[in-house]
């Protein structure tokens, strides 16, 4: 039971870890670069933010009692530019994360086990969250990605910085062995 306790809480921390690097690569973009598609073939990060919250909505409501992909769920319409201001855009990615945490945090350890659907295709729980855990860092490195070709030059460094990895790992092999989630010292650098 204490490995799926601790599964739990490291999930959580992860989700809450790409969720703030998506967010800290946001808000060094101006309003209108959240829109800004370089061609037909790529997704502005608002469309990519549209997405990830049509996902989270579909697969987190009524988590464990209804198939995760909804009757109500218009995925086509989430690649299109829906979202028109920044503040709309952090509303709408929000409310995609709060439908998230609240269904995690609705879990109990011994649920891991249990079979859920999506798209009529049985999971455990334990699968279906490394299904999304794969999911949405995928499209948060397109974001951050993004971001960081419409910011060029002014960009603040989100993980370690060009040339800095001697300086980071000096730094982590000065200290004691510890044990505790990769995130922990991840999230203080990015508040």
């Amino acid at each position: 039971m204490k490995t799926k306790t601790n599964y739990l809480k490291s999930v959580k921390k992860q989700f809450l870890y790409y969720k703030t690097l998506g967010e800290k690569a946001m808000e060094q973009l101006e309003p209108e670069q959240l829109f800004v598609s370089l061609n037909e073939d790529t997704n502005s990060i608002s469309i990519i933010v549209n997405h990830l919250v049509g996902n989270m909505l579909s697969r987190w409501t009524d988590f464990l009692t209804t198939d995760g992909e909804k009757e109500w769920r218009n995925r086509d319409t989430e690649f299109e530019e829906i979202l028109k201001t920044k503040p709309e855009l952090l509303a709408h990615w929000e409310k995609g994360w709060q439908c998230l945490f609240d269904a995690l945090n609705g879990l109990q350890p011994e649920q891991l086990n249990e079979i859920i659907y999506i798209r009529n295709e049985g999971h455990t729980v334990l699968e279906a969250i490394n299904r999304q855990l794969a999911h949405y860092p995928y499209h948060i490195g397109q974001i951050v990605f993004y971001a960081k070709m419409i910011k060029k030059t002014e960009w603040q460094s989100l993980s370690i910085p060009k040339n800095k990895s001697n300086n980071y790992n000096t730094d982590k092999f000065s200290k004691e062995k510890s044990i505790k989630n990769f995130t922990d010292d991840e999230l203080k650098k990015l508040q």
